[in-house]
C-alpha cells in the first residue's frame, strides 16, 4: 500500500469530519475537548522539569547565609543578613533583616534598594496578606512600612510569603549560622547531591502513574460516537469503498478530531499555565514564566497523540465488519479471549521481580525495568477490564426495569462502559499502589525527634542578651499560653582557649530543672552537678568544687570569647538525670538562678519551653508576636514528634499536586465521556419516554450503567494495585 493512497484515504476521512454537517462536528468537538484536556495536562508534565530547574537556580540566587565559611571582615562591600523566618497557619514566611555595611553592599535579587531600619519590602503575595483582614495577627509581628515589592527575580513561587526588612546593630550576633556577613548572594558552589535509589523509584513510579491516566482518557477520546461513525463507514461501503480504505478513512475521522484537540490542549495549557500563577497546591506556587515545555518534549506529544489515534482507531476496528447494509456489531459480539490480557500484568511482574531488594546496599534499580514492569501492569487494567465487564455482566440478571435495562445496555456494549471508566481504573490502581510504596518506605525517611509534645508544644530561643526572666513573664501573659519552662544555657570549658573538657551549664528556678533532672531537694541558690547523662563523659572531671571553668571558652580558629571565668560553688549536689521534653538527657550543671553570678549571665542564651491551651486555635501565632516583641532575633519554634527529610517530603508533596491535576482530567473526562453517551442514545430514550417509561427509571439506568463497570474497575485496580504496591 503506498504512502499516497494512505495520505488520500486520511485526508478524505479529516474532510468528512469537519463537511459531515451538525453530526460530524459535534464528535469532532467532543473528541478534541476529551483529547485537548489530556494533551493539556501532558505539556504540564513535560514543563515540570523546567519549572524544578528554575525554581532551584532562584533559589540558589538569593542563597545568602553559607554554613562553615569563613567569617568574613568589615567591607565597603559587605552586608549583614539575619534570617528572620516566621510562620502564620501552616504558611513560612521567609523573613530577611539586612543592614548594609557600604555603598558596595550586594543587592537581593529582586530588590530595588535597601530599606532602612523600620521598613520593608515584601512580596505581592505577603502584601495582599497584610492589607487584608486575615493577615491581622501577623501585621502586628511586621509592624514595619512597606516600601516596595520583591520582583519575580527574588520568589521561587507566585504565592510566596517573603520580605526583607531594613536592620542595625546586627554585626555583634554574627554566628555563622543565623546571622553572617556575605559580600554576594548566591552560592556558585552549590551542588545537587545525587538522588538516593529509593527515592529514584519514588520519582519513577509517580510520573508513570500520573500519565498513564491521561494515556488511556486520550485513547478514549478518539473513539467518542464510534457506533454512529461505523453506520457512516457502513454508507461508504455502499459507494465502493473496500473495508481497508473505510478503516483508514476512520482513522483519518480520529485524526481530525486529535490535531484539533492539540489546539485545544494548547489553549487549556496556556490558559492554566495563566491561572497557574495565581494558585497555591499544597503550598506549591509558581509563576507563568516557569511552565515552559521542553522544546523536545513538547513535539513528542505533538507527534505521538495524532499518531495513537490513527493506530488506536485502526486497532478498534479490526474486529468490526462494515458491510454496505449495515455493521456487524450489532450482532453477538465474539467472547472476549482472557489468555493475552494475562500476558501484560505477567510480564510486567517479570520485569519487576529482579528489583526486588534492589536499593542503597543493594544495587542500584534499572530505570528500564521499574518503568517497563509499572507500565505493563497499568496497561493490564485496561486490557483485563473489558473482559471482567464482560465476564461478570453476563451472568446479571432479573432485577427492577431500570436495572435490567442497565445490564441489557451493558450486555450489547460493555466495551464502551469499560473504556469510559478505565481512566479510573488505572488511576486507582496506581494510587494504590503508590500508597503502599510511600507507607514501605515512609519509616526509612521519617524519624521520631523524641519530643513531648504532650507537655511542650513551643519553644523559644531568645538572644545572648535577652534576659530570660522578663521575657518569660511577657510569654505567661500571652493569649492562649497555659505554661513555661525558662532556661538560661550556655558552655563551659576547662581553658579559656581551646578547652579539652567542657559541660553544658543550665540555668533555671526548682521548677523548671525538675523537668529535666531528679534533684534530691531543691531551693533558690543550690547548684547541682549531673555526671551521668547519655553523651556526657566531662561533667564528673569537671565536679570539683572551687575548680574554676570557662563560660563561653573560644576555639582555635574562631574570634575570641567573652571567656567569663565562674567557680564550682562548694555546696556542689549531685542530681540524676531524666528525658526532658525535648527527649534527650541534659547533662552538665544545672544552677539556680541565685547561685548565678551577674557577670556570667552575658554568656548565656535563653530558651523558653511553651506549654499551650488547644482550645485557643490562634495560641502559636500570639506567640511568634510576643517573640518578636520581646526580641526581632527571638526564634519560636513549633514542635513536633516527626521529621520528614526533605527529599521524601518534596516528593510526596509532588504527588498530591499531580493527583490534584489528574482528578481534575478525570472529572472532566467523565462529563464529557457521559455527554456523548447521552447524546448517541438521545433516539432509544426518547422512544422509551414515549413508550411511558419514567424519567426517574431512565435516570436509576443510566446511573447503573456507569456505576457497574466503576465498581467492577475499582475491585480490578485494588488487585493490580496491591500487587504492584508489594512488588516495588
Amino acid at each position: 500500500m503506498s504512502a499516497r493512497r494512505w495520505a488520500g484515504d486520511l485526508k478524505m476521512g479529516v474532510r468528512f469530519a469537519f463537511t459531515g454537517g451538525r453530526e460530524g462536528w459535534i464528535r469532532v468537538l467532543l473528541t478534541a475537548v476529551g483529547v485537548g484536556l489530556g494533551v493539556a495536562l501532558l505539556l504540564l508534565t513535560t514543563a515540570i522539569p523546567n519549572a524544578l530547574a528554575v525554581r532551584d537556580a532562584r533559589e540558589n540566587a538569593r542563597t545568602d547565609l553559607v554554613f562553615g565559611a569563613q567569617p568574613l571582615p568589615k567591607a565597603d562591600d559587605t552586608l549583614v543578613v539575619a534570617r528572620v523566618d516566621t510562620d502564620f497557619h501552616g504558611d513560612s514566611v521567609r523573613g530577611r533583616a539586612l543592614e548594609p555595611e557600604g555603598p558596595g553592599a550586594p543587592l537581593p535579587p529582586g530588590v530595588r534598594e535597601f530599606p532602612d531600619a523600620g521598613e520593608m519590602v515584601v512580596s505581592p503575595a505577603l502584601r495582599e496578606l497584610l492589607e487584608s483582614d486575615a493577615g491581622k495577627l501577623l501585621r502586628e509581628r511586621l509592624p514595619e512600612r512597606i516600601v516596595g515589592t520583591i520582583g519575580e527575580r527574588g520568589l521561587v513561587g507566585s504565592a510566596e510569603l517573603a520580605f526583607y526588612r531594613g536592620a542595625e546593630g546586627l554585626a555583634p550576633h554574627i554566628d555563622g549560622g543565623r546571622v553572617a556577613r556575605i559580600d554576594r548572594f548566591g552560592d556558585p558552589d552549590a551542588t545537587s547531591e545525587p538522588m538516593d535509589p529509593v527515592l529514584l523509584l519514588l520519582v519513577l513510579v509517580v510520573f508513570v502513574v500520573l500519565l498513564m491516566p491521561v494515556a488511556v482518557f486520550i485513547a478514549a477520546a478518539v473513539r467518542f460516537g464510534g457506533e454512529r461513525r461505523d453506520r457512516r463507514l457502513a454508507a461508504l461501503r455502499l459507494v465502493g469503498s473496500d473495508s481497508l480504505m473505510t478503516r483508514r478513512i476512520a482513522a483519518g475521522e480520529a485524526l481530525a478530531g486529535a490535531v484539533l484537540g492539540l489546539a485545544f490542549g494548547t489553549v487549556f495549557f496556556l490558559a492554566g499555565r495563566q491561572l497557574a500563577g495565581r494558585a497555591q497546591v499544597f503550598h506549591v506556587s509558581v509563576f507563568p514564566s516557569y511552565l515552559n515545555p521542553s522544546p523536545l518534549l513538547a513535539l513528542l506529544v505533538a507527534v505521538a497523540v495524532p499518531v495513537a489515534s490513527v493506530l488506536v482507531t485502526l486497532f478498534t476496528l479490526r474486529g468490526v465488519v462494515i458491510e454496505p447494509l449495515g455493521v456487524v456489531r450489532t450482532a453477538k459480539p465474539a467472547r472476549r479471549r482472557l489468555w493475552w490480557r494475562l500476558l501484560l500484568p505477567l510480564g510486567g511482574l517479570a520485569m519487576l521481580y529482579p528489583m526486588l531488594g534492589q536499593g542503597r546496599e543493594n544495587g542500584e534499580f534499572n530505570q528500564y525495568l521499574v518503568t517497563g514492569g509499572v507500565v505493563l501492569l497499568l496497561v493490564g487494567v485496561t486490557a483485563l477490564l473489558p473482559w471482567l465487564v464482560e465476564t461478570v455482566v453476563a451472568r446479571l440478571g432479573a432485577g427492577s426495569v431500570a436495572w435490567q435495562l442497565a445490564v441489557r445496555r451493558l450486555q450489547l456494549s460493555s466495551g464502551t462502559a469499560a473504556r469510559m471508566v478505565n481512566g479510573i481504573a488505572v488511576a486507582v490502581a496506581g494510587a494504590i499502589a503508590l500508597q503502599m510504596l510511600f507507607a514501605g518506605v515512609d519509616d526509612q525517611y521519617t524519624r521520631e525527634t523524641g519530643r513531648d509534645v504532650t507537655q511542650v508544644q513551643m519553644q523559644v530561643s531568645l538572644p545572648e542578651e535577652e534576659p530570660v526572666g522578663p521575657a518569660a513573664e511577657r510569654m505567661r501573659a500571652t493569649t492562649g499560653v497555659r505554661g513555661v519552662y525558662a532556661y538560661s544555657e550556655g558552655y563551659l570549658g576547662d581553658r579559656r582557649r581551646d578547652p579539652e573538657l567542657g559541660a553544658q551549664l543550665t540555668v533555671g528556678d526548682c521548677t523548671a530543672l525538675r523537668r529535666i533532672a531528679r534533684l534530691p531537694s531543691c531551693r533558690d541558690g543550690d547548684v547541682f552537678a549531673v555526671p551521668r547523662a547519655e553523651y556526657d563523659t566531662d561533667t564528673a572531671k569537671l565536679a570539683t568544687a572551687g575548680r574554676t571553668l570557662y563560660l563561653d571558652a573560644s576555639y582555635e580558629g574562631s574570634p575570641k570569647g567573652k571567656e567569663i571565668p565562674w567557680t564550682v560553688p562548694q555546696g556542689l549536689r549531685q542530681a540524676e538525670p531524666r528525658v526532658g521534653p525535648a527527649g534527650g538527657e541534659t547533662g552538665g550543671f544545672l544552677v539556680t538562678p541565685k547561685a548565678l553570678p551577674a557577670a556570667a549571665a552575658p554568656g548565656l542564651s535563653g530558651q523558653l519551653y511553651l506549654r499551650l491551651d488547644r482550645s485557643v486555635r490562634e495560641a502559636p501565632e500570639h506567640v511568634r508576636n510576643t517573640a518578636a516583641a520581646i526580641d526581632p532575633m527571638a526564634y519560636p519554634l513549633m514542635w513536633s514528634s516527626q521529621h520528614t527529610a526533605g527529599r521524601f517530603a518534596a516528593i510526596r508533596t509532588g504527588l498530591f499536586v499531580g493527583a490534584a491535576c489528574v482528578l481534575a482530567l478525570i472529572g472532566a473526562s467523565l462529563l464529557v465521556s457521559q455527554l456523548e453517551q447521552l447524546r448517541e442514545r438521545r433516539k432509544l430514550l426518547s422512544a422509551l419516554v414515549a413508550f411511558g417509561t419514567r424519567r426517574r427509571t431512565l435516570s436509576l439506568s443510566v446511573l447503573w450503567q456507569t456505576a457497574i463497570p466503576v465498581g467492577l474497575g475499582l475491585l480490578l485496580a485494588s488487585a493490580v494495585g496491591l500487587t504492584l504496591g508489594r512488588r516495588c
